[in-house]
């Protein structure tokens, strides 16, 4: 059997050691590489292809959770975590792996094989858990303040008050921001749900607007009016959508 490639991600060097220092029992084990931060691990993740790689969720720049959700294709993922229920709850629904900080060499041999053999016996069933992980996290309502998108390798974070308005394409939504236009694989709903509630509204089911950004109302044909945008978009809002940004306004 071939060498089992790995990546260790966390921002602090004893904690990238201590990991190098347990892999070492195993023979089976490739240490392809280590990253201390998100920008670095998406670009490594695209080169290098592991088959496992071990994530801290706290990290500066970007999280573990975000740096999740600009990987299309997830490898197994063994996530390693100060305490956090949310985070251990969200780990134990969907079988994903997590080592909870300061952990043990007998449970980080218990987690690495649970996750060997998982690559041996179902790897066509490694992306599933983490799927599930990423659909669940997105569901929680919590306000964001900022949005993570990606270009190729490159990381690009967006403060929700840097943003001009949200425009839903088919699977996908661009988001319109002074820091240019930029492609996310979310759901209309996920934003409506996550973007500040006093700066974010929905003024059509295309379009979710920063109230900040709004220059005019004016009346465009029955039952729909014409939102105009300080960045000089003009979109359309429906009469349910122009309700609600009355009612906000």
């Amino acid at each position: 059997m071939e060498k089992i490639k790995v990546l260790i991600i966390d921002d602090e060097p004893p904690a990238r050691n201590l990991v190098k220092h347990y892999l070492g029992t195993f023979d089976n084990i490739e240490i392809a590489g280590e990253c201390e931060n998100g920008f670095e691990a998406l670009k490594a993740i695209q080169e290098i292809r592991p088959q496992l790689i071990f994530l801290d969720i706290q990290m500066p720049k970007i999280t573990g959770f975000e740096l999740l959700e600009l990987i299309s294709d997830p490898p197994h993922i063994i996530f390693t975590t100060a305490y956090d229920e949310f985070a251990i709850k969200a780990f134990e629904m969907n079988a994903v792996d997590y080592l909870l900080k300061p952990f043990s060499a007998s449970r980080f041999q218990q987690a690495v094989d649970r996750a060997i053999e998982r690559i041996s016996d179902k790897p066509s069933e490694l992306q599933q858990p983490v799927k599930d992980l990423r659909n669940q996290l997105a569901e929680a309502v919590v306000e964001i303040d900022r949005v993570v998108a990606r270009l190729g390798s490159r990381i690009v974070v967006i403060p929700t008050d840097t943003i001009y308005y949200v425009e839903a394409q088919d699977d996908y939504v661009m988001i319109y921001s002074s820091q240019g236009n930029h492609l996310k694989e979310k759901t209309m709903k996920y934003f409506e749900a996550h973007l500040p509630k006093n700066g974010f509204i929905r003024i059509h089911r295309s379009h979710i607007v920063n109230v900040s950004q709004i220059v005019s109302v004016d009346l465009y044909g029955k039952d729909t009016h014409l939102v105009v945008l300080k960045c000089g978009a003009k979109l359309k809002a429906s009469a349910e959508g122009y309700k609600r940004l009355r009612e906000l306004l």
